[in-house]
């Protein structure tokens, strides 16, 4: 091997884990951190619990949560314009005003609207 190009190796480096555990083991580093080992690890334990160290899982849940309220507001304003649009058209047929037939439809859907908001 060539003198001077690679790292210094540490036959007894230590890993330490968040959980407490730590142990020996050879490498180029004199001190290991890691999140989670063997002894904490959901599947060396059995216990099913999320890991969830920088609150990943709550800002998913949170843009999930967003997301759907965010279809369901999509999907009951269509629904509004789309039955105000019918309304207006069988107005402009019978001769009526479509403007407050399209008016009194949403006026339905003002409820609705609001409390997918």
């Amino acid at each position: 091997m060539r003198e001077g190009i690679h790292p210094t190796y540490y036959p007894n480096a230590r890993v330490i884990c968040t959980c407490g555990n730590s142990w020996l083991t050879g490498s180029t580093k004199a001190e290991i951190m890691v999140n989670i080992c063997s002894a904490c690890h959901p599947f060396y334990t059995g216990e099913q619990r999320i890991v969830d160290t920088v609150g990943r899982v709550e800002r998913f849940m949170k843009r999930l949560e967003i997301r759907q309220q965010s279809a369901a507001f999509k999907q009951i304003e269509t629904k509004a314009r789309q039955e105000a649009e019918e309304a207006a058209r069988k107005a402009r047929a019978r001769g009526d005003d479509p403007d407050k037939a399209a008016a009194e439809v949403m006026s339905r859907y003002e409820a609705e609207l609001a409390a997918a908001e």
